[in-house]
């Protein structure tokens, strides 16, 4: 979803909740992954796996020069074969320690066995955030968590393309004063519609 889109997205839903818990979410993942150079593990679960995420925070870390947000892509399953990006395994999560975040995307309740991963990342040290729909299991991992549950007006796809977008907006620096004027914003949108895009999954 490009920038023109997100902007849409958000004049739509400017009067719900979703704008701000996204730009407090995505704020809570680069104060996570920043300061500590990167480290940003994406994971799904065994039937849902956040590609477009993944991809959406690719183009963000690129276009924002904010390289910590680029993620890897922890799969349940990898096939022979597949490009070295696409072949991280579950096995990195139990590698998972300090300094490192771990970014839970899931639309439903992941097994046993892939929580207790979770749990024992957690222990050893890495920030734990969640892209949920409300389990109390998965929140009860997360050191931040954002639950879209079956009653919200928004699904969890529409929630990721706003996490993502504003995951990378706060990298531009922001002018002396503290706020961006009409004309930074602008000229942001600009230099993002024009660039070339960056490479793809």
């Amino acid at each position: 979803m490009d920038a023109v889109r997100v902007a849409l997205l958000r004049e739509v839903l400017a009067r719900t909740r979703w704008p701000a818990a996204a730009r407090q979410f995505a704020g809570a993942l680069r104060s996570s992954v920043v300061p500590h150079g990167g480290g940003l593990l994406l994971v799904g679960t065994e039937v849902y796996e956040p590609w477009h995420l993944a991809a959406h925070l690719v183009d963000e870390s690129t276009w924002a020069g904010l390289p910590e947000l680029r993620p890897i892509l922890v799969r349940h399953r990898v096939e022979p074969g597949v490009p070295e990006h696409l072949s991280v395994g579950l096995g990195r999560i139990e590698a998972a320690g300090r300094g490192e975040t771990l970014l839970v995307v899931t639309p439903e309740r992941p097994g046993e066995g892939f929580l207790e991963r979770v749990h024992d990342a957690r222990r050893a040290g890495a920030t734990v955030l969640s892209l949920d729909n409300g389990d109390p299991q998965v929140r009860g991992l997360a050191h931040e968590a954002l639950s879209v549950t079956d009653g919200d007006d928004v699904d969890l796809d529409t929630v990721q393309h706003l996490v993502s977008a504003a995951a990378g907006e706060n990298g531009t620096p922001v002018p002396r004063g503290g706020r961006r004027t009409f004309r930074d914003r602008l000229s942001r949108l600009a230099d993002q519609l024009t660039a070339p895009p960056p490479p793809r999954w």
